[in-house]
């Protein structure tokens, strides 16, 4: 029994479902993400593509997280996270696999894509949306935490390709990752369960209550803000990589830059939870966007290794809040009934603001021979971002100020 207005004791299995999503998201993301950015040199020199057109690949397993994000979230409401998440493991595993034997932009677009779709859309939203129900309180920490799974994959997937990719060849690796990603992906699915029903009183957890804002209006300013952050976001996630080999440094190096970077964004992901549970969603996330947004253009003044290895994780502790910053923020301004659906439709803006950042990285080094517009336009994007943020939070204070006690 509980004391009145605090919340029931969570079964400790909660702590699996982090676990599990977090490894998932690691696997997943680690490679629809940007995972392609140490396959671009290889499949240059192997195809003679231009990187615009490599980024594509990309930006198609972007877009169908978008769209398979809607979809595979009202599934999820529907017919349970565990059937989703099985569904994913089989698409990822198979669709990478296969890709190891395609020749054509084609194959690789519809791979990624249905990789994507079944893959990323079933894991992202649905995932986090549960992980936040599981903790009706602290789920800025527990958030945090799931999320920190991806940071580890964006960084450690790249990171181990560029090693396979040297012993194995590109194709290899990619074959390689393909059934790695089917023999985890599966046993982690099964761990996968839908909380158990409210036990608050009335039947409401705080979190639950009705937001201060209509759910249709905080969808679209969300989408919008999401769009402009992750084309921030996205620049240099695809082309670091490819930005320090343009100053004769190996791919395992510029690699481990990488690596670096996003290590300190598990930590960053973690901190910005807890940030978000201490001074609000949406502060915390003005706070990690701001940092962002200041620091992505910086890169691009940067041509010594050692400089790199300095400043890569300054940045990605910070970046490293800016999902964690949506995905609570998200949650706290959506009702909990169809959550998952309504996260799926703001995170498909996200993801489609993850290709087009990379597909513009990409274009305008093709047209200028640099990374320096591609990063400026990043910095503008992420300007954008802060501006609608700014905008929500000082319309959410007026409401929550004008509502009775």
């Amino acid at each position: 029994m509980t004391d009145l207005g605090r919340p029931a004791a969570s079964p400790a299995y909660r702590w699996v479902i982090v676990a599990a999503a977090a490894a998932m998201l690691a696997i997943v993301m680690g490679q629809l993400v940007n995972g392609l950015s140490v396959f671009f040199i290889p499949m240059e020199r192997e195809f003679g593509w231009s990187r615009g057109s490599i980024a594509l690949i990309n930006t198609a397993g972007l877009i169908g997280i978008a769209f398979g994000g809607i979809v595979m979230g009202a599934v999820a409401d529907r017919l349970g996270i565990r059937t989703v998440c099985l569904v994913a493991a089989l698409a990822v595993g198979s669709c990478v696999t296969a890709a190891a034997w395609a020749d054509q932009l084609w194959q690789f677009h519809l791979l990624f894509f249905l990789a994507g779709a079944f893959g990323g859309g079933a894991i992202f939203a649905p995932v986090i949306a549960i992980v936040g129900s599981w903790f009706p309180v602290g789920a800025g920490l527990a958030i945090g935490i799931a999320s920190a799974g991806q940071a580890i994959g964006q960084g450690g997937v790249p990171f181990a390709a560029a090693f396979l990719i040297e012993a194995l060849g590109w194709r290899g690796a990619m074959l390689a990752l393909g059934l790695i990603s089917l023999a985890t992906l599966v046993p982690l699915a099964l761990l996968m369960r839908d909380p158990p029903a409210s036990r608050h009183p009335g039947g409401v957890a705080p979190a639950d209550r009705a937001p201060p804002l209509p759910p249709g209006f905080v969808v679209l300013a969300l989408s919008a803000a999401v769009l402009f952050c992750c084309t921030c976001m996205s620049v240099p996630l695809m082309h670091l990589v490819p930005l320090i080999q343009g100053y004769c440094i190996s791919a395992p190096d510029a690699g481990g830059v990488l690596f670096v970077m996003l290590i300190a964004a598990i930590a960053g992901r973690v901190a910005f939870g807890r940030l978000a549970d201490m001074i609000g969603p949406i502060p915390s996330y003005m706070v990690a966007s701001l940092w962002q947004t200041v620091g992505v253009f910086a890169f691009t003044q940067i041509s010594d290794l050692s400089l790199f290895y300095v400043f890569a994780p300054v940045y990605g502790f910070g970046y490293a809040g800016v999902m964690t910053g949506v995905l609570v923020t998200a949650r706290a301004l959506t009702p909990a009934k169809g959550r998952a659906m309504l996260m799926g439709v703001i995170l498909a803006f996200a993801w489609l603001g993850h290709g087009f950042g990379g597909w513009q990285g990409g274009a305008f080094f093709d047209l200028t021979g640099s990374y320096t517009l591609s990063f400026a336009n990043a910095a503008a994007a992420g300007m954008l971002n802060l501006m609608i943020v700014g905008t929500l939070l000082v319309m959410v204070r007026r409401r929550m100020a004008a509502a009775p006690a």
